[in-house]
């Protein structure tokens, strides 16, 4: 079965829980961007936390969130929306260290322990929302617990993870967010953080063959969650060759002369998933011709 993600309630409805595997998606991006295992990882945990948030939005709207951090991987951006789908790419993506005194991928020393976390939503509105927290940890699941807590004022907790296969591709990758809703009891949180305490790792889990119910039910206790819906999960890039000809139109004509004028054609490189669109003397001429009609 292809990446899910799922979205319930927990703890009569005092608590709002969202689990995903995107071991194909993170594989994905692996394969486009040739990442090594510990920038695999980083940008693999940052990709699963976005898409949980982009399935928090409606209809079409889209989050865009930046971990721009000190350390050598440099800043990772990735896009996600509404329906499951999302993209990322991380700056240096041939970065690797040996493993941690706890035996996993130094994420952390990867990433950095100082820059800042940006969430940006498009909400379809004039003006989009925009909140920023600095980077307290590098792990990127306590980071967007963070900024959870400090941006958005709901309680939460983040569990991201990715394992890696020896030949550097993806073996499991996936998450979960559990949020505090207004007017839950301290009970509750007790009962919530004893759970936490208690459970294995989220990619153990998902290595293990848990589905993400499965996840959520050993987050939150089986008795204490209500699945809602589902949703599928892919990497998807947006970009097309018409979208970077109108980028280039934008340029104006002067621009788009000295283009012809330099290498008689041009090429577009989309970040996000590696693909390379060619124009031609005669494709650029055009776009000459329609920015003068």
């Amino acid at each position: 079965m292809g990446d899910y993600l799922v979205r319930a309630l927990g703890f009569n409805n005092s608590v709002r829980a969202f689990a995903v595997s995107t071991t194909e998606t993170v594989g994905e991006a692996q394969r486009r961007h040739d990442t090594w295992p510990t920038t695999s990882a980083a940008l693999g945990r940052t990709m699963t936390a976005s898409v949980m948030m982009g399935a928090m939005l409606k209809g079409e709207d889209k989050i865009t969130v930046k971990v721009e951090g000190n350390g050598p991987i440099g800043s990772m951006i990735v896009d996600a929306n509404a329906k499951g789908e999302v993209r990322g790419y991380v700056t240096n993506p041939h970065v690797e260290f040996d493993l941690n005194p706890q035996g996993k991928l130094d994420v952390r020393r990867a990433v950095g322990t100082e820059g800042a976390l940006t969430v940006v939503k498009d909400l379809g509105l004039r003006d989009f929302f925009s909140g920023q927290v600095p980077i307290v940890s590098g792990e990127i699941a306590e980071d967007f617990t963070y900024y959870f807590a400090t941006s958005e004022q709901v309680p939460s907790s983040v569990g991201l993870g990715v394992l890696v296969n020896t030949d550097d591709s993806i073996l499991a990758a996936g998450g979960f967010i559990i949020q505090l809703l207004p007017g839950v009891d301290d009970e509750t949180i007790t009962q919530i953080e004893n759970q936490l305490s208690k459970i294995e790792p989220v990619s153990k889990m998902i290595q293990k063959g848990f589905t993400p119910e499965e996840i959520l039910k050993a987050v939150l206790g089986e008795d204490n969650v209500q699945m809602l819906d589902t949703l599928p999960v892919k990497f998807e890039c947006n970009c097309s060759k018409e979208r970077f000809g109108a980028a280039i139109i934008s340029l104006g004509e002067k621009e788009i002369r000295d283009m012809i004028e330099e290498d008689g054609k041009a090429e577009a490189h989309c970040h996000f998933c590696q693909e390379k669109y060619q124009y031609s003397k005669e494709e650029l001429e055009g776009f000459i011709t329609e920015i003068n009609s």
